[in-house]
C-alpha cells in the first residue's frame, strides 16, 4: 500500500511503501543535487532502524557525488539498526557502482518491486 509522494527538491520524492521510506532521486545526480538532497536524505536515515529504499529509476546522471549520497545513506542507516536497499539497473551507473565496489556493499536491484521483496545484507562496515 503505497501513500502519497511528497515533492521534496526538484531532485527527490520521498514516499512510504510497504512499510519502508521510498527516496526516489530524479535527473541529474551531482554536487548541486547533492546538496539539495542531503538534509532530507539525513532526516530520514536518523530514525532508529529505518527501513529505506533509494530509488535510482529516475536518474539521468549520476556522479561521485551520488555515490557519497548512498555511501551516507548506507552508513547512517545501518549505524541505527536499519536496512537500505537500493534500485537501479541504469548501465553507467551500475558500472561506476561496480568499480568503486558500492554495487558489493549495497546490492542494486533492478526494480522497486524486487527492492522491496528481498531483504538487503546489513553486516559489515563498509
Amino acid at each position: 500500500m503505497a501513500n502519497e509522494s511528497a515533492l521534496l527538491t526538484r531532485h527527490l520524492h520521498v514516499r512510504r511503501e510497504h512499510g519502508h521510506t521510498v527516496l526516489e532521486f530524479h535527473g541529474e545526480i551531482d554536487i548541486a543535487a547533492a546538496a539539495q538532497i542531503t538534509p532530507h536524505l539525513d532526516r530520514v536515515t536518523d530514525r532508529p532502524e529505518a527501513r529505506v529504499v533509494i530509488d535510482l529509476s529516475g536518474v539521468d546522471f549520476f556522479d561521485c557525488s551520488g555515490l557519497r549520497l548512498l555511501y551516507r545513506a548506507r552508513s547512517r542507516v545501518l549505524g541505527r539498526g536499519g536496512e537500505l536497499r537500493l534500485v537501479c539497473a541504469h548501465p553507467l551507473t551500475l558500472r561506476v557502482m561496480r568499480v568503486t565496489g558500492l554495487a558489493r556493499l549495497l546490492p542494486p536491484r533492478p526494480t522497486l518491486e524486487a527492492a522491496l521483496d528481498r531483504p538487503e545484507a546489513t553486516s559489515g562496515p563498509f
